[in-house]
């Protein structure tokens, strides 16, 4: 009787987070359709009066396009511009500088495939995801075509800041690696100097707990529970991409073309080979959620460099605080309802018993801080399986001036999507945020001579 007592609860808990998960989304969706309507309309109806625009010369003889581009880099789930309509991942953020970019890449595929394609959206070309790997996850070798890159003369004595949220900033560190290892065919030259600086902004380093609770079996990391919030999430996309509705993907796009999944190449056995789990993305691996379990993290950075001569800073977020010796949620009304559930299980995680612990020295209570998707303790550094570099900041001065090939990492009371999505919601936090993180990168962070800011003089 107390085993159906718990399935019943596991099914109800399963039902309430899926509904606000679909929710959540539809929100999104339709708040974009809404403002991208309104837009138009106002176009339409509205449209000003021609003016003739007065270029003035910048003082202080500094062209903004001298200036090396920031890169932010969205998370699972994310889109960058373009996607969406005029809707900002970074809730506008993007604006606070004058060489920003924000990419759009697979919102689920791999860490590997989405560093694959952030080089190509800034050197231009055709997506190549590299002739071993897509034989050995069954997808094609090339993806999308960039015309035109988006800063195609990156290179070391034009390298690039990069600013990942969430899963984004281990896409940079990939992308890093793969530049070090030369990775990429017609690219003899690359290194990992072509990357001056990564911020992180709750970024996945190590794993995450939560991976555990959405529906990865946590004795091997790879595979699905069979009743899980990700198996709906993987029927969800299989067939979103399977009708493949153009103005739809146009709009928001899972990222998973190179699978070649649409009616038009599968046919309906097609769809049900995919459905059954024998062929797809989620079938051999080769998506987000197997890169964010700690064992999937622990695999990914046991090749992952911190390097001498880049900069590095994180911020950790955490939404829980300890009573009594007993992590619970903290600032109960400040949790993002999508988030709440996720923050209370989190922060009282135990590992099965029953299965090895992931590694050497592990602890439960390291692992209860949280942000409703991500553990503390995953945030801070690479820390698994070799500790990288870091250091604790409480103060911004503390750190001043910054040197390479360390961590600095601050601890931030928010939850996961506070500094995204919702300017409004963050308050002057997101402004505080954002700003230090944008005057870093053009005032503090430089490798061979200090850059000039347009307007400011030298």
């Amino acid at each position: 009787m107390i085993r159906w007592w718990i399935y019943a609860l596991q099914l109800g808990e399963l039902l309430v987070s899926s509904l606000v998960h679909v929710l959540y989304g539809l929100y999104i969706f339709s708040t974009a359709v809404a403002g991208d309507l309104s837009q138009a309309l106002t176009d339409r109806f509205f449209k000003p009066n021609a003016n003739i625009e007065v270029k003035s010369e910048d003082p202080s003889g500094t062209n903004v396009d001298d200036l090396p581009p920031i890169v932010l880099v969205h998370g699972i789930f994310g889109f960058g511009k373009g996607k969406l309509g005029g809707f900002s991942y970074f809730a506008g953020a993007e604006k606070k500088d004058e060489r920003v970019l924000v990419p759009d890449l697979g919102s689920l595929t791999s860490i590997y495939d989405r560093a694959r394609e952030l080089f190509y959206y800034l050197k231009g070309g055709q997506v190549d995801y590299g002739e071993e790997h897509s034989k050995a996850y069954g997808h094609s070798q090339f993806g999308r075509i960039y015309e035109q890159g988006n800063y195609p003369q990156w290179d070391e004595d034009h390298p690039i800041h990069f600013v990942g949220h969430s899963a984004g900033a281990q896409v940079v560190r990939v992308l890093q690696q793969m530049l070090a290892d030369k990775k990429f065919k017609g690219y003899e030259d690359t290194s990992e100097n072509w990357v001056l600086s990564i911020t992180s902004l709750s970024g996945a380093f190590n794993g995450t707990t939560r991976t555990y609770f959405d529906g990865m079996q946590p004795d091997d990391g790879k595979t699905m529970k069979p009743l899980s919030l990700l198996q709906l999430c993987r029927v969800g996309v299989i067939i979103y991409d399977w009708l493949d509705i153009s103005w739809l993907k146009d709009y928001y796009n899972f990222g998973f073309d190179h699978f070649n999944m649409s009616r038009k190449k599968l046919g309906a056995w097609g769809l049900v080979d995919c459905l059954l789990g024998n062929a797809g993305p989620f079938a051999t691996g080769d998506w987000i959620l197997t890169d964010l379990t700690i064992q999937g993290s622990m695999g990914m950075n046991s090749h992952l460099q911190t390097f001498p001569n880049t900069f590095y800073f994180s911020y950790a977020t955490k939404r829980t605080t300890k009573i009594l010796g007993v992590t619970v949620p903290s600032g109960i009304l400040g949790i993002h309802p999508l988030l709440f559930i996720r923050v209370l299980q989190m922060s009282q995680w135990r590992h099965p018993p029953d299965v090895p612990p992931p590694y050497k020295g592990y602890r439960d209570e390291d692992w209860q801080e949280n942000d409703g998707a991500l553990n503390t303790i995953s945030m801070t550094h690479p820390r698994l399986p070799i500790e990288h570099p870091s250091r604790l900041v409480v103060n911004d001065s503390d750190c001043l001036p910054l040197q390479p090939g360390i961590w600095y990492y601050k601890i931030v009371e928010a939850d996961h999507i506070l500094f995204i999505v919702n300017r409004e919601r963050a308050g002057v936090q997101f402004d505080l945020i954002y700003d230090s993180i944008f005057e870093r990168c053009r005032k503090h962070v430089f490798r061979k001579t200090p850059q000039t800011l347009p307007n400011q003089a030298p």
